[in-house]
């Protein structure tokens, strides 16, 4: 569940893991985010722990050295496998971006996730305006077409948008500001979900109309070559999805 676009797809409800392993690290990862299993736990024994997923025992150290990797667990000899506090978490990974948001984020980590995002993609909309190409720019024009098309569709709208910024990350030309599409991703899902209601309806307006005069604007800077434009219009969509995420 690292792919693009896994995030998006989570819009409609909690995601069904693949096989058992995917399935063992979604349920761990997802009580560790959660705050379920609390920093410092250690986890039952691999007798119990095979017994509740029913799994065995290759499939369960696999699933435990997958989160360890994320900066999840920690495995010592003679204590066993314990929960490690966030400051440890890779926030950079698809997959703990998903268990945040199926988590429900909380305003300080909402607040420092849009301080970077805005660093990352201010600056990959000001080199877009200097290095994108046309068969980029037909992209971008069409996914804010669709955008637009699916207004009414939260998975499909997100998409389109996600794609937007995406799209704007690879005429970057930067591998490093393409590399960054999850906490994109993130974004994306984090501003469409809070604009959502309860029972996951979205408002008769639809949800491109608030950000559409950004959209068409950061495009226009895009296509002249207008870099500082770019950043200006990159930076009020960020700053609208900001004030939507934490609002109360």
């Amino acid at each position: 569940m690292s792919e693009p676009g896994s995030l998006i797809r989570a819009l409609s409800g909690r995601p069904l893991p693949r096989n058992y392993h995917s399935y063992v690290i979604n349920e761990v990862g997802l009580a560790i985010v959660s705050g379920q299993l609390a920093v410092g736990t250690v986890l039952p024994n691999d007798a119990e722990m095979m017994a509740r997923f029913d799994v065995s025992r290759t499939v369960l150290r696999e699933a435990l050295k997958t989160l360890e990797a994320k900066g999840l667990v920690e495995a010592r000899a003679k204590v066993g496998t314990r929960v490690l506090p966030q400051s440890r978490w890779n926030l950079f990974d698809r997959q703990i971006l998903s268990w945040v948001q199926l988590s429900g984020p909380d305003a300080a980590l909402l607040a420092g996730f849009f301080d970077i995002r805005r660093v990352v993609e201010v600056e990959a909309a000001g080199l877009a305006a200097q290095h994108r190409t046309a068969e980029q720019m037909r992209l971008l024009h069409y996914w804010l077409n669709q955008r637009s098309a699916m207004t009414g569709m939260p998975e499909p709208f997100a998409l389109a948008e996600f794609e937007l910024h995406r799209v704007i990350g690879e005429a970057s030309h930067n591998p490093f500001l393409r590399a960054a599409s999850g906490l994109v991703e993130f974004g994306v899902v984090v501003s469409v979900a809070r604009r959502l209601g309860p029972d996951l309806s979205v408002a008769p307006e639809g949800l491109s109309a608030q950000k559409a005069p950004l959209y068409v604007a950061l495009l226009a800077a895009i296509e002249s070559g207008n870099e500082p434009g770019a950043k200006d219009a990159m930076a009020l969509i960020i700053a609208a999805d900001r004030i939507t995420a934490l609002a109360v």
